[in-house]
């Protein structure tokens, strides 16, 4: 089951033998639990890539012509999977979206500092930190890195086609953290499997911090839910899997 953050913070009030709550901002207690379950969410979020969490997403546009080869990561991206564009030519109404490939910043600078920059296809752009990268204006991109794990930086741009890199010719895949929502009714945005851990994880860890007392159970119980999450994260293909050393199934 999944459960509001009302329902477990009162679920872990309950196991300290504190006082009943119809909110948690009825307590300086209930309003502390709050806190421990928000802080061991985002925890347990932070510690893996969560299938749930892998969305498709569009890249943000500079919008200046000063940087036409740049696309901005999406508001809470944690990790990009991959990056692709729609390298259609004028004139053509079908879409061709291909893969960039990605390319270390060292191995990015080669590439690019290697061409003409006098040439009549080159442009000459200037990073935020001043650094000059001849880049291609007559053609799609190919490669991109980043310099600020903020920024994409492609290697061409078609100007012919557009004058900058547009957002709604991205296509990527990115895995995206959740917004917390600290109200009574939210549900934490978690799988249902993976709520006893987190309630476990909380349970633990409020024993410890509000009634100085370690809760040995709900440290087992928690140890046990982490090690089964590992396994389960990815729902889609199975989890792990682990030899059978020869035993009949």
């Amino acid at each position: 089951m999944r459960y509001s953050l009302l329902e477990i913070v009162q679920d872990i009030l309950n196991d300290l033998d504190s006082d009943y709550v119809n909110s948690i901002d009825d307590t300086i207690e209930s309003q502390q639990v709050a806190q421990i379950v928000r802080t061991s969410y985002n925890e347990i979020i932070s510690n893996r890539n969560w299938p749930h969490l892998k969305k498709l997403v569009q890249l943000e546009a500079s919008g200046s012509t000063l940087r036409p080869n740049y696309l901005k990561l999406p508001e809470g991206t944690k990790e990009l999977i991959f990056v692709r564009y729609d390298k259609k030519k004028t004139g053509s109404s079908k879409l061709l979206y291909q893969d960039v490939k990605y390319l270390e910043p060292h191995d990015f600078l080669t590439l690019v500092t290697s061409r003409d920059s006098t040439k009549s296809n080159v442009n000459t752009i200037t990073d935020f930190s001043g650094i000059k990268m001849p880049i291609y204006k007559d053609k799609a991109p190919e490669y991109w890195t980043s310099f600020d794990d903020e920024w994409l930086v492609f290697d061409s741009y078609d100007a012919v086609v557009d004058t900058t890199l547009q957002k709604a010719k991205s296509q990527c895949m990115a895995y995206i953290e959740p917004v917390w929502s600290h109200t009574d009714s939210a549900i934490p945005d978690l799988p249902e499997e993976a709520f006893s851990a987190l309630i476990a994880e909380a349970k633990s860890t409020a024993s410890i911090a509000l009634k100085q007392m370690p809760n040995e159970k709900a440290e087992q119980k928690a140890t046990r839910q982490q090690r089964w999450l590992s396994r389960k994260a990815w729902r889609a293909q199975g989890g792990i899997s682990y030899p059978d050393y020869g035993r009949k199934r």
